[in-house]
């Protein structure tokens, strides 16, 4: 909700002189009718009234002070924002405190002159994503993309959200900022995206957060390069034994194509990790599964998101450095280098010029982008079966948790010693609790009964981490017992994002109203800890995260604002975005805040000092003898993320270790050139690579695209021909059917939509077996072609069943064969 300007609100008048300080002193007492002290105390504004009462997360006591005085205005002093009671609304005073003592010596402090501290105008009740725009804004290693690899930012995908996002990102961080920028663009783009945010209703925040985020990944996801493997290069005499996967179970989706020797490896490592899990042996009766890419929802369930999973599997081979020449001018040649021992050796199957014949079983593809590098993790989840012991795995992806706010009985249960005992035996959480004594959780529980529940961000983690027994209404249904049975779910963490959005799921939806928890949940500005809820074979080194950013609500489920905290990147200090309006704050305002979303950085002390090391080479200006090619997009995570991992060259090279043809006219944008110190230094420490120093246009991926364009001509142009040839025939003998969602793939290759052929015809989903034969599906997706057609098509990628269907033979067999049409509309077009 937009605050409103001190004209529109008639009762300022009452507002008696108070100054900052004042406040601040208010904000250590207690209220005065139950003896609550703080956070969220409420302070009266009217002229010479001292009450200072509790808010909603305790009696509201402010509530009751200002019906039975008419006292209209009052204060939050956690927060310092002013509610009118009588307008319903919140109103806007002079950066909140009210006018200044003429008898004080405290003054607003002007703003300083840094780059991030520029407002977002409301334009309609759109608090909810200013507030998330600017926590997001202040995520560096997302807003230094933006910034500095700005060229990378393309998409040809409507509305083209990542282009009004990155105009905003600028604007807000110009050194010549405005004191507040107008989002039209990004708003309007949004509601085209969603209709949820269309109108001036008020929304949540984290939903906004969640579609912006969805939306920025697919605009610009890239697809990973697929491993070099030469069993997999596609030629015309492909063999079908050469690629036999059709059947492959999920539990062999974990598993690296590699020999028999390393898949033994990794699954003993699987093993490992199921025993440390659960503690149970893993030998009798396991099941591991994987989902395409499950996300944790704003409801703290597992959804499956429906976008490929971005895992990328590490680079093992380290190319040996070029052998340094003199005087390198960075520009693209036309042509590759010879081969030298210098340069890693072309795998065989990349020198020779392969053609395009589809291969017999269509790979999943694999995808990456800024969004899921920063902010993807990944929680590995066992359930156990409590009758025949079955366990099974799942590895989820997540870019946000939503955690429960766990109240007083839910917060002794995890405090007590026999549960911590349990958990720690179970592999859970219990660890998060083990330094803490009966004395300091007495002590806690026994003033959790005069001032609440003390509830910490370290309780919502343990609560989401807890064991989870699946009873009564949500029972586990048990593959191996084929009936639901009780069960008990753990998870901990497989891999840890470099930015940790942590949602409280403070609002409660039932079918006829809403309502929010208002418990205060503290939380460390810094070193919050995931170490206990790391899965115990994790590869993650850094598990200590910095606050970032907080988007906080203020109000009721039904009517509230939102405003976010912000620590700038540039001075470290922590300032409140509230709309247009941006104020410094302290650090004791930012940890009473009522937090909503929170996102947490990766802290790691070498990767400062690492990144000190190469600045320090840069200004040695030490003459280099040869210059070398590092990815822009690369160099931005050295720049930014606490784990940059191994370099990663790949973004702006092609399997053959060219430039691919397709990126060769903004190369510049893709790469930065380092001198032969600097890359020396990060090859030594990082790894990956492969090392470049001289820029070429890949011959052989400019052959393939050029046969690409020829073969897809040539199967359009005999698919018109051979189908109009069909609309021509009066009475033809036999029609054949074919699967419109696989004609539909094919339809989008031949026309130059999608890269990849498609596989084999599937007609599967369009038939139905009686009395052993196989006939039309009622209602089927299917359209109808020539014999000649199903030849043509068939010979080219195989697949089937065959399906026909004769006219004036059977009458029920002319009634299917009159319902499918769409093919010849469906055809026409192309």
């Amino acid at each position: 909700m937009p605050p409103v300007s001190s004209c529109d609100c008639p009762h300022l008048d009452c507002v008696g002189e108070i100054t900052k300080e004042e406040l601040i002193q208010k904000s250590h007492g207690q209220c005065q009718d139950c003896k609550v002290g703080g956070p969220n105390l409420w302070a009266c504004l009217e002229n010479g009234c001292p009450y200072v009462g509790c808010g909603e997360s305790h009696a509201d006591h402010s509530t009751v002070h200002s019906q039975d005085t008419r006292h209209n205005l009052t204060v939050n002093l956690t927060t310092l924002r002013v509610w009118c009671y009588a307008c319903g609304k919140e109103v806007f005073l002079e950066r909140k405190l009210g006018p200044h003592s003429p008898h004080s010596n405290s003054k607003p402090l002007p703003l300083p002159q840094n780059v991030g501290l520029t407002g977002l105008k409301n334009i309609g009740n759109t608090c909810y994503m200013n507030a998330a725009l600017q926590a997001l804004s202040n995520c560096p290693p997302l807003t230094q993309f933006f910034v500095e690899c700005g060229g990378l930012v393309r998409t040809d995908k409507k509305p083209a959200l990542c282009k009004s996002y990155q105009k905003l990102v600028s604007d807000l961080w110009h050194k010549n900022r405005p004191s507040y920028v107008v989002p039209t663009n990004l708003f309007q783009g949004i509601k085209a995206i969603n209709p949820m945010f269309r109108g001036y209703a008020q929304q949540d925040s984290q939903e906004f957060l969640r579609c912006l985020m969805d939306q920025l990944h697919e605009e610009l996801k890239e697809q990973l390069p697929e491993p070099c493997d030469q069993s997999h290069s596609i030629t015309m005499d492909d063999s079908p034994e050469e690629d036999n996967h059709n059947d492959t179970n999920e539990a062999e989706m974990l598993i690296p194509e590699q020999d028999e020797i390393q898949a033994n490896r990794e699954w003993q490592k699987e093993k490992n990790m199921i025993n440390d899990l659960t503690g149970v042996d893993i030998d009798k009766d396991v099941d591991t599964t994987t989902e395409t890419t499950p996300i944790i929802s704003s409801q703290g369930a597992i959804k499956v998101q429906g976008r490929a999973s971005d895992i990328q599997m590490p680079n093992t081979t380290r190319p040996q450095s070029p052998v340094p020449m003199e005087g390198h001018i960075p520009k693209m040649s036309s042509s590759p280098p010879k081969a030298a021992s210098g340069w890693p050796s072309l795998n065989p199957a990349h020198k020779k010029v392969t053609t395009f014949s589809p291969p017999k079983n269509k790979r999943q593809k694999k995808y990456r982008s800024i969004i899921s590098d920063v902010f993807d993790g990944t929680i590995v989840s066992s359930v156990q079966c409590l009758t025949c012991d079955r366990v099974s795995v799942t590895l989820e992806n997540f870019q946000d948790i939503s955690l429960p706010i766990p109240g007083k009985e839910d917060l002794a249960k995890l405090h007590s010693s026999t549960h911590q005992t349990s958990l720690v035996k179970a592999g859970s959480c219990g660890e998060a609790y083990a330094p803490q004594g009966w004395i300091a959780f007495v002590m806690e529980y026994i003033k959790s009964w005069f001032w609440g529940p003390v509830v910490t961000l370290q309780d919502c983690l343990a609560a989401f981490f807890a064991r989870d027994e699946l009873k009564g209404d949500n029972m586990y249904s048990c593959e191996k017992c084929k009936k639901l049975r009780n069960g008990v779910k753990f998870c901990k963490m497989q891999s840890l994002p470099e930015i940790l959005c942590i949602h409280l799921k403070r609002f409660r939806h039932e079918l006829m109203f809403s309502t929010k928890i208002s418990t205060h949940v503290s939380f460390p500005l810094e070193g919050l800890d995931l170490q206990p809820f790391l899965a115990k074979d994790s590869s993650a080194q850094t598990t200590s995260y910095d606050l970032l950013s907080v988007i906080c609500h203020h109000g009721t489920a039904s009517n509230g604002h939102y405003i976010a905290y912000c620590r700038n990147d540039v001075n470290n200090l922590w300032y409140e975005f509230d709309d247009q309006s941006v104020t410094e704050v302290s650090e004791a305002c930012v940890q009473n805040a009522e937090a909503y979303v929170l996102f947490y950085k990766k802290s790691n002390e070498d990767a400062v000092k690492e990144r000190r090391r190469v600045s320090g080479l840069f200004n040695m200006m030490e003459p280099s003898l040869l210059q070398f090619y590092v990815s822009r997009q690369w160099l931005n995570k050295f720049k930014t993320f606490a784990e940059p991992g191994t370099i990663s060259n790949d973004d702006f090279l092609c399997l053959h270790g060219g430039v691919p043809p397709n990126k060769a006219t903004f190369i510049d944008d893709l790469v930065v050139m380092l001198p032969q110190n600097v890359w020396d230094h990060l090859y030594s420490r990082y790894g990956g690579g492969p090392a470049v120093n001289h820029l070429y246009v890949c011959h052989t991926c400019q052959t393939e695209i050029e046969k690409l364009e020829k073969r897809r001509k040539q199967e359009l142009d005999m698919f018109v021909r051979l189908n109009k040839a069909f609309q021509e025939e009066e009475s033809p003998v036999v029609i054949y059917c074919i699967s419109m969602q696989w004609f539909r793939e094919w339809e989008g290759f031949v026309k130059g939509k999608d890269n990849d052929p498609p596989g084999p015809i599937d007609n599967s989903k369009i038939t139905v077996n009686k009395n052993g034969h196989l006939t039309l599906k009622q209602g089927a997706d299917s359209g109808q072609i020539s014999e000649e057609t199903w030849n043509f098509l068939h010979s080219i990628y195989g697949g089937g069943p065959l399906l026909t269907v004769r006219p004036n033979i059977s009458h029920q067999e002319v009634e299917s064969s009159q319902s499918e049409e769409k093919i010849e509309v469906e055809t026409r077009s192309v």
